[in-house]
C-alpha cells in the first residue's frame, strides 16, 4: 500500500510540475496525463491483487502458500510450491535403479469473490509430465464457528495431507506412514462445515465419495484414491478431525474416516454387493519450542471384505511415527533467518493378514537459505527382507511463494 501511494503521488507531482502548459490548449493535455495517471494506478492495484502480502502463516489447517487467498479483501491471488530430488539407491538394490525426478509443480489461484465468498485450487504437475486438479475448493464463510465447503476437497486426515508443502517437512519423501497408510495427497469430491470452536480449537466435517476398494493393495487403502476423476459415488463416507492448540507450539489433533468402499464392485461368493466397510483412526502431535521440533502420529486402518477384493489386502494395518528436530543455525549466527536443522524419525508399520511389515529409519538435514526455500537431504534405511526394498541416498529442494 505504501508503495501503491507513493508511486500514485510521484505521477501526480511529475504531471503538474511540467512548465509549459498555456492555460487554454493544455487542458486536454492536463486530462490526458491525468487518465495516463488513472492508468498506472490500476495497474499498480492489479499487480498488488495479484502478489498480495506476503504472509505466510497458514489459514484453516491449510498450508501457507494455500493460504494466500485468505488474506485479500478481494481478488485473485496466485501461489505455489514444488520440488524436486535425486535418489540413489546404496542397498538392497534387487531390481531398482537411481532416478532423478521433478516431483511436484504446484500453482495455487485463488479468487475471493467477497469476504465470505472465497474460490481456492491447487493445480499440480506430477513427475514433469501429469497435470491433475488437486483441490478446487468454494468456501462460504458465515461466522468464525461455521463455514461451508464444498468441491474437490483436501481429505482432513493426519498431518502431512493438507500440510503438504515442502517447507513444511523433513526429508525428500513424507514421512511413510502419512502417504502409503494415510494416502497423501488424497482428495474427493464431497461437502462439508469447518470452522474454530474456541479460540484453540478448530473442526473439520466432511460427507466425500468413498474409495474404490476393488482398488486396494497389499499396502492398503492408496489405490483406492478416486482423486474426483468420474468418481464413483455409490458409497459415501463421514470424515472430521479436531486441531487443538493449548499452548504456543504446541498443537494437538485426531481425525476419523467412517465408509463404505465397495462401490458395488466388489462382490460376494453369492454375487452380492460386499460393503467393503473402511475405517481410520488417527492422532497427532506436533511440538516447537527454541529450536527443538518434536512430531508423532499414530493410526489404525480396518477393512471389512478385505478377503473378496484379493488375498493380500489386510484386514487391519496399525502405524506410527516419531521425529525429532533442531535447528542448530542460531548456535552459529545469533538473529539469523537462515534454518539448518538435522532430523531423525523413525516410522513402524504392521500389516494384519500379509507380510509386509516395515521399520523405516530416516535422518537427514533441512537447510532453509530463506523461509520459502529448502535444501534436503537423507538417508533412508528400509528394515524388511533382504533385496525387498533398497536403501536411499536423497539429494533435493524445495520452494513455496
Amino acid at each position: 500500500m505504501k508503495t501503491l501511494l507513493s508511486t500514485a503521488c510521484l505521477l501526480l507531482t511529475l504531471t503538474l510540475l511540467v512548465p509549459g502548459i498555456s492555460r487554454a490548449a493544455d487542458i486536454d493535455e492536463l486530462e490526458r496525463r491525468i487518465d495516463i495517471v488513472t492508468q498506472e494506478l490500476q495497474s499498480l492495484k492489479n499487480e498488488s491483487a495479484v502478489t498480495g502480502e506476503n504472509d505466510y502463516s497458514s489459514s484453516f489447517g491449510l498450508g501457507p502458500a494455500a493460504s494466500k487467498v485468505y488474506k485479500l479483501n478481494k481478488g485473485l491471488s496466485i501461489g505455489g510450491y514444488g520440488e524436486g530430488h535425486f535418489s540413489n539407491l546404496v542397498s538392497d538394490k534387487g531390481t531398482g535403479s537411481d532416478s532423478a525426478d521433478l516431483v511436484r509443480a504446484i500453482l495455487y489461484v485463488g479468487y475471493k469473490f467477497s469476504d465470505r465468498i472465497v474460490l481456492n485450487t491447487e493445480i499440480e504437475i506430477e513427475h514433469a509430465n501429469e497435470i491433475y486438479a488437486e483441490m478446487v475448493s468454494l468456501d462460504f464463510l458465515l461466522h468464525e464457528k461455521i463455514a461451508l465447503r464444498t468441491g474437490l476437497l483436501l481429505t482432513p486426515v493426519g498431518i502431512t495431507n493438507e500440510l503438504h508443502e515442502p517447507t513444511l517437512y523433513h526429508g525428500n519423501d513424507r514421512p511413510y506412514v502419512e502417504s502409503e497408510v494415510i494416502p497423501s495427497t488424497w482428495r474427493e469430491m464431497g461437502a462439508g462445515a469447518f470452522g474454530k470452536l474456541t479460540k484453540n480449537l478448530e473442526y473439520k466435517l466432511y460427507v466425500m465419495n468413498g474409495l474404490q476398494g476393488s482398488d486396494f493393495t497389499s499396502k492398503g487403502l492408496r489405490g483406492g484414491r478416486q482423486k474426483g476423476s468420474k468418481a464413483r459415488a455409490e458409497d459415501w463416507a463421514l470424515v472430521g478431525s479436531l486441531a487443538y492448540e493449548p499452548v504456543l507450539g504446541l498443537n494437538l489433533g485426531g481425525s476419523f474416516y467412517l465408509g463404505d468402499s465397495g462401490q458395488k464392485e466388489v462382490l460376494d461368493a453369492n454375487g452380492k454387493a460386499a460393503d467393503v466397510f473402511t475405517e481410520i483412526y488417527e492422532i497427532h502431535g506436533q511440538y516447537k519450542v527454541a529450536g527443538l521440533e518434536l512430531k508423532s502420529l499414530g493410526t489404525i486402518v480396518r477393512i471389512d471384505d478385505n478377503e473378496l477384493i484379493a488375498a493380500n489386502v489386510p484386514e487391519e494395518i496399525t502405524a506410527w511415527y516419531g521425529e525429532l528436530a533442531y535447528d542448530v543455525m542460531p548456535l552459529f549466527a545469533r538473529g539469523t533467518t537462515q534454518y539448518l536443522a538435522p532430523f531423525y524419525r523413525y516410522e513402524k508399520v504392521d500389516y494384519k493378514g500379509n507380510d509386509g511389515d516395515l521399520d523405516l529409519y530416516t535422518a537427514g538435514l533441512s537447510y532453509k537459505p530463506i523461509p520459502n526455500v529448502v535444501l534436503k537431504a537423507d538417508y533412508r534405511n528400509f528394515d524388511k527382507a533382504v533385496g525387498t526394498q533398497a536403501d536411499e541416498v536423497n539429494l533435493g529442494f524445495g520452494y513455496i511463494f
